[in-house]
């Protein structure tokens, strides 16, 4: 060991000192990553959940990563008041260089600890909307939904956002609170149509779907309202009537699931056209022009 010693510092220039504060930072290293690893390989045994492993993974990845900064930056400094004064330079340096990173990282701090959302919610930051499928110390990524789809499915794109983004742009959140949104389906018809058969049959099929759905609201909206102040006085589907310029429009409204909007359209859908079509006295309105010509009034002038 000690012919080694004189080796490195003839041939290399590294001090004893340099060389015993080199094989602690190995041993730091070696002995972290174990712990990591072996945290990790309990985790993976006690459970298969993706969403617990992910939040396993980045936490023990993170501390640790931390551990190590704290303890090789205290090996390479002599004295902790030096280690103190060193630390306050680099934060100092940094927050006028990293602005914008620093910003992230208390975004990133806000999330964790406001937890505006977290990994698999549906949610929107100012133009973007997605499920959240990675929380990391800079930005948080989504799966993009909507855009140049309809009714919220996804588009298959990964969409990186900063955690600074919380602070400057309004969120939503589709899962947190309660977890239900209201949709709703417009039909026009023509004003020759029944529209009182029509909207009686829209409420019994919107109803037959979503009874469900609104008994599992219920007890959601109580559950929510011990956090935020949630009150709906009605959750029951409804059909509402109003007249447009080119038919009668009847609304149906009714609770879903958000990541079911477009099913339910679907289904809802499909059992209107069913019924509609054995109905020859109801019909869709669509957009028509008519012509009126005046009869030619008689010319009762002498001549």
């Amino acid at each position: 060991m000690i012919n080694i010693s004189e080796f490195l510092t003839e041939k290399i220039g590294l001090s004893a000192q340099h060389q015993e504060k080199i094989l602690y930072s190995i041993l730091i290293l070696v002995v972290l990553g174990a712990i990591r690893y072996a945290i990790l390989k309990i985790v993976w045994r006690t459970t298969e959940d993706p969403k617990s492993r992910y939040t396993w993974k980045r936490s023990v990845g993170f501390s640790i990563g931390l551990l190590t900064v704290i303890l090789i930056g205290s090996v390479w400094v002599k004295a902790i008041g030096q280690f103190g004064t060193f630390l306050g330079l680099l934060t100092a340096g940094i927050a006028i260089a990293m602005k914008d990173l620093l910003t992230n990282v208390a975004g990133w701090i806000f999330i964790l600890a406001r937890k505006p959302f977290t990994l698999g919610d549906r949610v929107q930051v100012g133009e973007h909307a997605g499920d959240v499928i990675d929380q990391r110390l800079f930005q948080f990524t989504l799966l993009e939904i909507g855009n140049w789809v309809d009714a919220d499915q996804s588009t298959g794109r990964i969409i990186h956002i900063p955690n600074g983004a919380i602070f400057t742009k309004a969120q939503s959140n589709y899962s947190a609170g309660f977890k239900f949104i209201w949709n709703e389906i417009g039909i026009l018809l023509t004003f020759e149509s029944d529209w009182k058969k029509a909207r009686d049959m829209m409420q019994v099929i919107v109803s037959d779907y979503a009874k469900d759905l609104s008994a599992d609201a219920e007890k959601k909206i109580i559950e929510a309202s011990k956090k935020y102040m949630i009150f709906y006085q009605y959750l029951t589907p409804i059909v509402y009537t109003s007249v447009k310029d080119s038919g009668i429009m009847l609304t149906m409204r009714y609770v879903c699931d958000p990541r079911r909007r477009r099913i339910t359209e679907h289904e809802i859908w499909e059992s209107l056209l069913d019924i509609f079509a054995t109905h020859k006295d109801i019909e869709f309105a669509y957009p028509t022009q008519r012509y009126y010509q005046r009869p030619e009034e008689k010319d009762d002038s002498p001549l």
